[in-house]
Order: C-alpha cells, then structure tokens, then sequence
C-alpha cells in the first residue's frame, strides 16, 4: 500500500492493550532525577536548620541536660518527616505532570481512533502518524502516503528520511536513510501520514539503547527563585554577623561561652529564612498540578510566574472559541446559494455536484472536522444517488501548502481509464486553480460574503479530469473547472462569552487570529463580546505594511483574519515591541516559532502537533479558550499566596529575631531556646508551605489590571507591611516581656507568658495574612483544612506544653494564672487588629 488505508484495521481490543501494558511496563525510560525518600533525608540532613539543631542537641547533652536533648532529637524526626511529606507530595505533583506532557500518540484500538499518552503505548499497537507527530515507539510501517521523518535526534543528520511501507520481507533497519519502513521512538514526522505497527517499547527503542530522553517537566531556574537566593543570601550573612556579635556579647557579659553559643544558634535559627526556596517549590510545582486540573499542562515552570502579567491574549478561531464540530450549513452552486440541515438526509438537487466534488475531495477516512463532515453527507439519502463513488480507487493526494492553501485528489474509476480530480481549500486559492479573471472573482465576493457574514467558515470546490499516461507534480497542470462553495457552522463553545468578558475586567485583550474571512470572525467576535470586533487586519494587509504601519494600528486591531501560521511570529513581535506581554496559541508546525516567542505559548493538546507542544510553555489539554482564562486566574492566584507566604515568613522571623537578640543585648533573662524556636517552626513550615498554598483566589482577583512583568515578591508595599507587620508583634511582645519582669515574675513564667503570646501572634499573623483586602472575619467563612488542621493542632501542643509538667520543664515555663495567660492571648491577638483596621480603611477607599 502506497496510500493511506485505515478502513479494514481495527488494531488492538482495550483488554489486550491492557494486559500488554502490565506485561511490559510503560512505554518511558528509568528517570535518573526522581528523589527517593533517603535522597530527601539526605538533603535534609545538609540544610543548615538541621545541623543548627542538632549542634543544639549536642550542647543540651555536653551540658548534661538530657531531656532537653532529647526532645531537640525528637524534633528532628518530627522534621525530617514534615519535609519528606512536602517533598513527596511535590514529586507527586510533578509525576503527574510528566505523565501528562509524555508525547501522544493517536493508536486504533477496537476499531476507533484514540489519543492516548505515548507512555501507554504498547508493542502491536496500530499507530496514525501525522506531520509534526512526535514518534511515541519503534515500529514498521504498514501504510504511508508521502511519508518523511526527521530521524536527527539518533543520527545527528538534520535532512529528512523517506519511508515506505513494509512489503513482509524479514529486514533489518538502522536510523537514517531514505526508503526504509522502521520508525524510531523521539523522531519528528516532517510530512505526510503512515500507518505503523509497534515492535519495541520503552528501554527496547532504539533511543532506549542509547539512554537518552528529553526531559519535560524541570523544576529550574526561575526569576522568582533568584529574586529568593539572594534574599536568602542577604539574610543569611546578616544572621551570620548578629550570630557571631551575640556570642561575644553572651561570653563578656555572662562569662559562660557554652551558653553564649547556645544563645548564638538560637538567633540564627530564629533569622535563618530556609522556608522560602522550600515554599517556592512548593508552590510552582504544585501551581503547576493545579492549572493541570484546569486542563492546562504546564511545561515551562516560569510561565506561572508569567501568567498574572499576560496582557494579551492571541487565540485561534476555530477549535478554541468554537468547538471544532462543523456542519455543513449552506451550499452555493448552479449560481445560487442552499441551505442545509444537517439533520437532514438530503442535498439540494442545484448542489448535488457540489457535495460530489467537495466528498471526493476529502481523505478517506477524514480526522479533520470539515472533512468528517463532508463525509456524513454521503451517510443520508444522498449515499444513495449516483453522486457517491464507493468504488473508486484514490490514486493520489495533493497536500495543502503554504503557497496554495488547496489540497486536490486524483480517483480513478473502475471502469475508466481517466483521472477525476476533485480539489476543495480556500475559495481563493480555488479561483486561482480555475484561473478566475478578476471580473469572475469578484462575482464570487458576494456568496463568499453572504457565508460570511452568518459566521460561516467557506471552502471552494473544483474538478478536473486528466487521461495523460503520467500525473503531474502540481496540482496547477491539472484543467480545474470551478463547482462551488460549502459553508460551515462551528459553534461557540460555552462559556467564552463570559471568559472573554473576564478578560476584559481583568485588563487582558483578546485578539482572534484565524485563516477564516474578516466577516466570519468579526460575526463570532461580535457574538463572543470581543472588544474591538470591526477592527481587523488581513494577511494580505499584514504583507504590504511595515514594522512600523503594525506597530501603529496593533493596539486597536481585534482581528488577523486570512493570516497563516507564518505570520503569527509577527505578530507576536509588533504586540511585545509595543509592550504587551504576549499569550499565544497554535497547533501546528509552523506555529512553533510564533510560541516560541511569545511570552507564555499555548499548544493545542487535542489537535496540535508534538512540535508545537514542545515550543509551547503550555499545553491545553482540552483546545479551549475558556481553560485559558482559568489558568490566568490560577496564575494570579499563585503569584499572591506566594507573596502572602513570603510576607509572613518574612514578618514572623523578625519578632523571633528580636526575642533572641534583645535579652542578650540589655543583659535580661532569655526567652527563646532552641526548643521553642522548633516549636514555632513546626507551625511556620505548614503554615507557608500548605496553608497558604491552598487559600482561595481573592474576591478581586480578575477586576485587577495584569501585574507588571518585573514585579516581583517583595514590593515596596509588600517590604513595607511585611516589617511593619513583624515589627508590631514584637512590640507587643517586648510589652508583654518587660511587663512580666516588672510584676516581679520568675525567669520561667516570663517566658511562659511571652510564648504564648507570640504562638498566638504567630497563628494570628496567619490569619490575617491570608488576604491583604478582607478582614479575618470574612476569609474564616472560606474553606481551608490545611489551615484548620494547623490551627487545632498548634493550640492542641501548646495546651500540653502549657499543662503538663514534664513538658513544662522541658520547654523551661512555669504555672501562671489563667488571667495572665489570657492576658497574653489577647495581646498577641491585638498584634494584629491595626492590620485588619488597615484593610477596613483601604476598602472604604
């Protein structure tokens, strides 16, 4: 076979892929990089908290104070496994990721077409290979119609490879050279179809045996985790200086240098920020497995960063506003236009040669919706008429092509020796193939525009015949005669009309790019909301202006109608030269420059090609606009709990600081020990790494102009609050501190009562950080057990640490009244209330 024949394949059942696929494993190579939980305890055991714990640990034990030994061992235990959780569920997170961004691959099981991940794949799988596939395993072809692969990943040739289908001689085949039938796992379909059977999987490729394999979903270097680094650094050398002055201090005032160290790690642990990489992974890769339940795949972990700064976003027509379902709504032929329904089982007589022609012209066994619907014609009554030629035999396919966006079919009857050739594509490029005159063309301006104008997509349809012994290379020897027009319908799929209006609050434009009439999208722009909807540029119009003429008009226009893939690179370029922060969609092969370059590129994950899934920073896993809009939602939702939990880690370490640092410094009985700096750390690592990670997205969240692109955590504004925030707890605390000495309490009860203060300031700061515009009374009425569970479990320890003896002497605290202790809760509630005075008055703004 020389053609593409799928008709008479059925391929694997469901039960038999199955039972492969627990046989043989999945179709994927060992990854070197997933952390087992001994490599997690290990990176553990090397952060600096730890080995400042364990010093501690060791002091207590040189001291000869076991108990406060060993609980300092118990806690880190107790934080080796909170860090394993973390991290697990993190890999969790990014596993999900991989699986869903392995290469797809479209298979026949049962007699259907499915995509399914390529990791799924199994050996005698039938596969459909298409241009700009990503071949998913080694195989051999059964079928093909000008197949070509780019095989350069395992040969280092970057010339394409033909293939030819199988003819069932026993052969052997390498990578690299022209007319062999082997396929190869990771190489690039450049052009045409094939039909391939799977003979190896997994470690048993080829790009298995020489153990490579591309890596799709990388924690890396982003702006934000430097923006951290050097946070961290700055704080970390700043600790460092106090560190070592409180030691001097602690030995020349106290004559004690064991405790003077004591005291020394204390206050780093109290500085030491090590939450803040840990809550910036946390929060990228688990963004990224949120937006995934969005049906978007993220690929490129900054494009979440990104996403709360988009701008603009250019989306295509068809398949992404509309639902990619055509129907046949019209026919024009005999000089007059027809309705159609396509409930219907009938054609108009006047239009007959039109759905003749248009069927003919199809593939057949069609993947693409218009062709699927020019098929189901054939499926009525019409299949009936002398129109439908099930006998013929397809002799050749002319692919569409930039240069001529028409694709043409050569049958041949079984009676006759001549070439019928039926062609259909782009009412232009088919008037060129009939030679129109210009009078002709414009007389086909009219139909082309009554379709128009009710938002139909048009295709012009043609015919020829041929009797030359030889076929010729082009589709424009051929002696075309112009038969007609077809109209589509696509439906708007539900929801964008909202998602577009969202948009438009949120301060995004959205600019539909499509090879369809200006007056077919503006008639679906002007349904769908699209500001701007009588304002568009044509490809032909984008040809003849300068970088200059786009740069002028670009910020008014809403529409690139006629344009091809080519031209959306362009397009891309003049929207970032005037400032925009571009999101871009595209399926196809040459769409991958155009998503290359704009700031956050979207593949299409149904119908896209493998190429352009792996130029896109994200995949949409189900083509629709409306999953766009959420991802930019979840973005910006991402973007502020992280600031939120930077803002409280920041704001929470400055009053522990402080509580180390100033009894040291006037000479006062200390409060914090390592112990209670665990203690508090136990609630800090949840609280910024899971609770605000799950909050809920702010009320206003899509009502806000995007964020500038270099905005980054810590604003002026966000610096400010921050340590205005910790500053005031520690104010009060220092009140609370001096207040019991001067009551004459004992060292013990003093820090009793300043640690219940600050343990409750500390949840407080929590909650009142959860949003920067709602008070807490309003955000308690949201959802969020993570914070429950830290909450109830924080006030649970500190009831026994406060009650039970044998705790009480380990954390060093003493009974006091519960007036007192009372006393302490409300003022480490009262910490906070400026700041949920704050927020009152800013809303009142």
């Amino acid at each position: 076979m020389t053609t593409l024949d799928i008709d008479s394949v059925t391929g694997l059942s469901s039960q038999e892929a199955g039972e492969r696929l627990l046989a043989e494993g999945f179709n994927e190579l060992p990854e070197s990089n997933r952390k087992s939980v001994l490599w997690i305890v290990v990176g553990v055991v090397r952060e600096p908290i730890f080995l400042l714990l364990v010093a501690s640990g060791l002091i207590y034990f040189m001291l000869g104070d076991l108990s406060e030994g060993m609980m300092l061992m118990s806690f880190v235990v107790l934080i080796i496994g909170i860090t394993v959780y973390q991290e697990q569920k993190t890999e969790h997170a990014l596993e999900a990721l991989r699986n869903l961004s392995s290469p797809r691959a479209l298979v026949i099981r049962d007699g259907e077409h499915r995509r399914i991940p390529g990791r799924e794949v199994v050996t005698r799988d039938l596969l459909v290979l298409s241009e700009g596939d990503r071949v998913p395993a080694d195989g051999i072809l059964l079928s093909s119609s000008n197949l070509s692969v780019d095989e350069s990943l395992l040969t280092g040739e970057s010339v394409p490879v033909r293939k030819v289908p199988w003819q069932g001689e026993e052969q052997t085949g390498r990578p690299g050279g022209d007319d062999q039938p082997f396929v190869y796992s990771g190489t690039l379909v450049v052009q045409g179809q094939g039909l391939v059977e799977v003979r190896a999987t997994s470690i048993h490729t080829e790009m298995g045996k020489i153990g490579s394999v591309l890596s799709t979903v990388e924690r890396g270097e982003t702006r934000l985790k430097g923006e951290i680094t050097r946070l961290v650094r700055t704080i970390a050398l700043v600790g460092l200086l106090l560190c070592v002055i409180i030691v001097v201090v602690y030995t020349l005032t106290r004559m004690n240098w064991v405790e003077g160290v004591l005291a020394g790690i204390t206050l780093a642990m109290a500085i030491l920020p090590e939450e803040f990489p840990v809550v910036l992974t946390v929060f990228l890769a688990l963004g990224a497995w949120r937006i995934s339940k969005n049906h978007v795949l993220t690929r490129q972990i900054p494009a979440i960063e990104t996403l709360g700064s988009a701008t603009v976003l250019c989306v295509d027509k068809t398949g992404t506003l509309t639902q990619n379902r055509m129907s046949v709504q019209k026919f024009y032929g005999g000089g007059e236009l027809c309705d159609h329904d396509p409930g219907a089982n009938s054609v108009a007589g006047s239009c007959h040669e039109v759905a003749e022609f248009s069927i003919l012209a199809c593939k057949k066994d069609p993947f693409d919706p218009m062709e699927k619907a020019l098929v189901q014609l054939a499926d009525g009554d019409f299949g009936e008429t002398e129109h439908i030629h099930k006998t013929w035999e397809l002799v050749q396919e002319y692919p569409l092509s930039p240069e001529l966006l028409a694709m043409s079919n050569v049958w041949r009857s079984v009676q006759g020796d001549d070439y019928v050739i039926a062609a259909k594509g782009a009412p232009e490029a088919i008037a060129d193939l009939c030679h129109f005159t210009p009078g002709q063309v414009q007389d086909l301006a009219a139909p082309i525009a009554a379709m128009a104008a009710d938002g139909l997509r048009v295709l012009g349809v043609a015919k020829a015949r041929f009797t030359a012994a030889g076929l010729p290379v082009e589709q424009h020897d051929f002696t075309f005669e112009f038969v007609g027009l077809v109209g589509f319908a696509d439906p708007v799929r539900p929801g964008v009309e909202e998602a577009v209006r969202e948009c438009s609050t949120a301060g995004i434009r959205v600019i539909m790019i499509t090879g369809d009439y200006p007056l077919t999208a503006r008639s679906i722009g002007t349904h769908i909301g699209l500001v701007d909807a009588d304002h568009w540029i044509t490809g032909l119009d984008l040809d003849g202006m300068s970088d200059a003429g786009l740069l002028e008009r670009i910020g008014s226009v809403a529409i690139f109608a006629r344009v091809v893939p080519e031209q959306k690179l362009r397009i891309v370029d003049a929207l970032k030269r005037s400032g925009e922060v571009v999101a871009m969609t595209g399926d196809g092969v040459n769409d991958a420059p155009a998503l290359k370059s704009a700031d956050i590129g979207i593949a299409m994950g149904g119908r896209g090609t493998d190429v352009a899934r792996e130029a896109a920073s994200l995949v949409l896993l189900d083509d629709n606009f409306t999953s766009i809009v959420s991802a930019v939602r979840l973005g910006r939702r991402i973007f502020d709990n992280l600031k939120k939990a930077m803002a409280y880690i920041l704001s929470i370490h400055l009053p522990i600081a402080g509580l180390s640092l100033v009894p040291v410094l006037f000479n006062l009985p200390l409060v914090l020990l390592p112990v209670h700096i665990v203690f508090l750390e136990l609630i800090i690592d949840p609280a910024c790494s899971i609770v605000f990670e799950s909050e809920e997205e702010e009320a206003d969240v899509m009502r806000r102009p995007p964020r500038q692109q270099d905005e980054g955590l810590f604003t002026r504004k966000t610096l400010g609050l921050s340590l205005l925030q910790g500053g005031v707890v520690l104010g009060v605390l220092l009140l609370v501190y001096a207040g019991a000495l001067a009551q004459g309490f004992s060292e013990p009860a003093v820090r009793t009562l300043t640690f219940t203060t600050i343990v409750i300031a500390n949840l407080s700061l929590i909650l009142t950080n959860r949003s920067w515009s709602e008070t807490i009374l309003t955000t308690l009425r949201s959802r969020n057990r993570a914070l429950v569970v830290v909450v109830l479990l924080t006030l649970g320890a500190l009831s026994l640490v406060l009650s039970l003896p044998v705790l009480q002497d380990l954390f060093r605290f003493q009974p006091v009244s519960p007036w007192y202790l009372l006393a302490a809760v409300g003022a480490g509630v009262g910490s906070v209330l400026w700041f949920e005075v704050y927020k009152l008055w800013k809303n009142r703004e």
